[in-house]
């Protein structure tokens, strides 16, 4: 069985709940532990009551360690300093062979056992950026992306999970210091700091905005394809990350923005578009069981009409990054 784990809060539920829904589509035997990172999530989350879903509350979840750097920390910041003790609370707590992180932002489109087994015998995997070069962040924000790590319940295995836990407890901000960056750029050296520690090879595990550019996306009869355009080689989607796609509301208008990416019409259509589809569907359920929650954790802006309409033609034109809700 895959065992997997996230965390969220009600401002992140409408994804969240698509995150669930892809991966019931996706594959058939797995676990999904929910760290509910406020009340109204876990109130939902607890009423709803999947199968495969076990959620957990922060009062259940939060150790002295936690509880002592969380003033300190962002709202974001304590979700990267969490991300560690996540997965290390699942597999103590419930005693899992393995277990995989994944971010609330993911959408699978097939089944990613294919990833966890590529690890074989090592007791740690890791995915990378693989930036398209224009949208390189690697100096700030790392080679390596905490969207999708697995870590095994072995003694190396929580060996390293121990030493990043330690190390995001110490110092996890959204800033450059010293060669960190949140929970992410302690990931550069693993490769040759520790042992046991395996990278992803498999394309299709880690398909983003970011790097979206050196691909071609396909629809098969057999689900998604990907096509690298430098080898023309392909494979299967396993998963992409919607990173940085957010919901603006203005005074008449809806808009999701996907940031500063280069991302083609092909590509909206295919994977942007039934994304934002499902995600207002979900939002849309979610507020009929509590009206109060905006899953998709909207930013209200009031413009006038004039500032409105040039604010979107000025967008549009320069940075080509809204999708219109229709």
């Amino acid at each position: 069985m895959l065992n997997f784990c996230t965390l969220f809060d009600s401002n992140y539920l409408a994804k969240g709940l698509v995150l669930v829904q892809s991966l019931m589509n996706a594959c058939t035997d797995f676990h999904l532990y929910i760290f509910a990172f406020d009340e109204k999530s876990f109130t939902i989350l607890t009423q709803l009551n999947f199968k495969k879903v076990t959620v957990i509350s922060l009062a259940e979840f939060e150790d002295e360690d936690l509880l002592d750097i969380k003033p300190s920390r962002s709202k974001a910041e304590y979700c990267w300093t969490s991300t560690p003790s996540t997965i290390f609370f699942c597999l103590k707590k419930y005693n899992l062979d393995y277990c995989t992180y994944i971010d609330a932002d993911l959408f699978f489109y097939s089944n990613p056992s294919v990833l966890i087994k590529e690890m074989g015998g090592n007791d740690v995997l890791i995915t990378e950026h693989r930036y398209t070069t224009k949208y390189d962040q690697s100096a700030l924000s790392g080679k390596y992306c905490v969207q999708f790590m697995t870590f095994k319940n072995s003694e190396n295995g929580l060996f390293i999970l121990n030493w990043w836990k330690d190390a995001c407890i110490e110092w996890c901000f959204n800033r450059r210091e010293d060669g960190k960056f949140g929970d992410q750029k302690y990931l550069d050296d693993w490769m040759v700091r520790f042992k046991g520690v395996h990278e992803l090879k498999h394309l299709g595990g880690g398909v983003a905005p970011w790097n979206v550019q050196q691909y071609k996306i396909t629809k098969e009869p057999d689900g998604l394809k990907v096509i690298e355009l430098s080898t023309k080689s392909t494979f299967d989607l396993v998963f992409f990350h919607f990173h940085h796609l957010n919901n603006q509301k203005f005074s008449r208008i809806n808009e999701f923005y996907f940031g500063p990416y280069s991302i083609t019409k092909s590509t909206l259509k295919k994977l942007y578009k039934p994304y934002i589809k499902k995600l207002k569907e979900m939002d849309k359920f979610v507020k009929s069981i509590d009206s109060g929650i905006d899953g998709l954790g909207s930013k209200q802006t009031v413009l006038s009409t004039f500032r409105l309409i040039a604010h979107v033609v000025k967008n549009s034109i320069k940075r080509n990054k809204i999708i219109w809700l229709r």
